[in-house]
């Protein structure tokens, strides 16, 4: 695995598109800040690096969703983790701000996505790492490459900058295709998200 990637990083993909209990999605994904890193840095995990905020079409789902924010947040110097430990707190964090599975990919309060942790390799019903489409949603890819364009994620052979740029190239922002760079734009830094 090349340097930057899977064996000395954990990547989690946070997105929001409907108010929940701290108020509208913005608020939300501020919120949560304190409450992730506090939970990573309890297990071991250094130097965090948030990416900008960005607004995004929605991605599948049922049509008419709202617009998404969304952030990803890169923890370095990944300690020996479970996964499916760490992917339940993140779905307790998820519950905390009011998220409701009602149906895949529909609207949510709040969404936090295990890309990838370490070099783990899991596959299960609850948990697939990598994350099998992390190559193909530019709503991931784009606020990893405003942090990391040259880290190699695991699963791919390259970086995040070239795989942004091909999927954007291609027109698609995921399995829906269509929206292109529209689709995905930077927002910029305000308190509480400086990035």
């Amino acid at each position: 695995m090349r340097e930057g990637a899977g064996a000395t990083t954990t990547a989690i993909a946070l997105g929001a598109n409907l108010p929940g209990p701290a108020g509208p999605p913005r608020t939300t994904l501020v919120s949560v800040r304190p409450w992730l890193e506090s939970l990573l840095h309890r297990r071991g995990w250094r130097g965090l690096q948030w990416s900008p905020l960005f607004r995004t079409a929605p991605v599948g789902g049922p049509a008419g969703q709202p617009d998404y924010l969304n952030a990803v947040l890169l923890a370095w110097q990944t300690p020996q983790a479970d996964p499916q430990e760490l992917l339940v707190e993140l779905q307790s964090l998820e519950d905390r701000f009011g998220r409701q599975r009602q149906e895949p990919w529909g609207p949510r309060s709040l969404d936090l996505d295990l890309l990838w942790c370490g070099a783990a390799t899991v596959r299960s019903t609850a948990l697939e790492l990598p994350h099998p489409r992390l190559m193909e949603r530019a709503f991931v890819l784009a606020p990893l490459d405003a942090i990391a364009p040259a880290l190699v994620p695991p699963g791919s052979e390259r970086p995040v900058g070239v795989l942004l740029e091909a999927l954007l190239c291609a027109g698609g922002a995921g399995p829906r295709g269509g929206g292109g760079a529209a689709a995905v734009l930077r927002l910029p830094g305000e308190p509480g998200w400086p990035e």
